[in-house]
């Protein structure tokens, strides 16, 4: 672990760097997938090498010190992020994916959707009760998947550091209702509206 913590204080790309630099680099889309939405897409934050880098770096060194044992991530963009943070970590990685995806036993929580619900999974022996773990995803919208794999942790015993995204739409009200349910949540950057 000593190594990987020197590894991570050697390559800052700038510790100055201000979040505006990584927000410039998230595409918005607007009219997508509905007409009143504007969609935030990362895919071009991971596209940009030295963005794609400097994201991960800032997310690592926030729980260098915070001995994670897990890092779950989300589906899909969530694997992407929470690997590549679980290896600067030293952690394992476990996956949370939707409904019927996963091969072993599992346990699910559903959440709702506007018109419906949903589901998200995770192997049962995932994550052991004590274990240290960080929640990981691209974006928090209004917080229901978030909060269904949350729920998951807890069903495992594990200890839940933080919830972690790049984005937060605070107009949608996803990060206050997570603190609500007393997470601890952090975002390295917001847009306002939807």
């Amino acid at each position: 672990m000593f190594a990987i913590r020197q590894w991570l204080r050697g390559s800052r790309l700038s510790r100055e760097s201000p979040l505006t630099d990584l927000k410039s680099l998230v595409r918005s889309i607007p009219g997508y997938p509905i007409p009143s939405v504007n969609f935030r897409d990362i895919t071009t934050l991971l596209a940009d090498p030295c963005g794609f880098r400097e994201t991960i770096d800032r997310i690592a060194e926030r729980y260098t010190e915070a001995r994670i044992a897990k890092v779950a991530g989300i589906e899909a963009r969530g694997f992407i992020l929470g690997g590549a943070v679980a290896y600067l970590l030293g952690a394992g990685f476990v996956p949370i994916r939707k409904k019927g995806k996963l091969p072993w036993t599992t346990i699910g929580h559903d959440y709702m959707l506007e018109y419906g619900t949903d589901r998200v999974e995770m192997h049962t022996d995932a994550i052991a009760a004590g274990e240290r773990v960080l929640l990981l995803d691209d974006l928090v919208a209004t917080g229901g998947t978030a909060s269904a794999a949350a729920q998951l942790i807890d069903q495992t015993g594990g200890d839940l550091v933080e919830l972690c995204f790049i984005i937060d739409l605070p107009d949608l009200g996803g990060r206050k209702k997570l603190e609500a349910e007393g997470r601890k949540v952090f975002h390295l950057m917001e847009f306002e509206g939807d």
